[in-house]
């Protein structure tokens, strides 16, 4: 079977990278690349690839976003996360988004052709050194979780956010979200309120640390 893999990084050079990786394998082709949220599921949506090999932290639709519409309107398409990032929150969130597993980008070199083939098999891949942190995750998990922005805002409310913190204007989202900018004040209106955060640097700090925006 040929596995057809959609590359999604923000960097030419990993991609060029992975790519290089990919196009050694006979069973597996490299059949598009992406380099934002946004494109990664219009590609997805366009290619239907078997797995996609997604960047965490990326511009316009950060890659958990990504995740959760992609495993939502694709369920033949899997998501293996790639991160520079070993941090709890992001691996959490990308997994309770959907992913099927967890990457990290110093080890893709010796790991990645592993890991596209057992998420084929339809398993689980985490790597060997942020596989101890997810099972501490799930020991201290609680009934009462933490309210992140995941469990606090709209999936529209957490793309204006993520766009917010990158820096762009109301008009901007707009434009890019293809809604009306009294629309987007308005989404930025509730965040506030629902957050109880009143100012753009904090805002720009909240997106940060919940892992909407990357931290590069």
């Amino acid at each position: 079977m040929l596995v057809k893999v959609l590359i999604a990084d923000d960097h030419k050079m990993m991609r060029d990278g992975l790519r290089l990786i990919i196009d050694k394998q006979r069973n597996m082709e490299v059949v598009g690349e992406a380099e934002d949220g946004q494109d990664t599921v219009r590609q997805v949506r366009k290619l239907s690839p078997d797995i996609v090999v997604m960047d965490v932290a990326m511009p316009k639709l950060n890659g958990i976003e990504a995740t959760r519409q992609i495993v939502a309107s694709r369920k033949n398409t899997k998501v293996l996360p790639l991160s520079a990032h070993a941090d709890r929150r992001y691996i959490t969130e990308m997994l309770r988004a959907g992913a099927s597993g967890y990457l990290l980008k110093h080890s893709a070199s010796e790991e990645l052709i592993e890991a596209i083939q057992t998420i084929i098999r339809g398993k689980t891949y985490l790597s060997p050194e942020i596989a101890e942190t997810v099972v501490d995750e799930y020991r201290r998990a609680v009934t009462a979780e933490t309210p992140s922005a995941f469990s606090q805002l709209t999936e529209r409310e957490r793309e204006v956010l993520q766009l917010l913190a990158e820096g762009q204007s109301r008009k901007e989202i707009a434009s890019s979200l293809s809604l009306s900018v009294k629309t987007i004040g308005t989404h930025v209106e509730h965040i506030m309120e629902k957050l109880d955060i009143h100012s753009l640097p904090k805002l720009t700090k909240y997106a940060i640390r919940e892992g909407l925006t990357g931290l590069d």
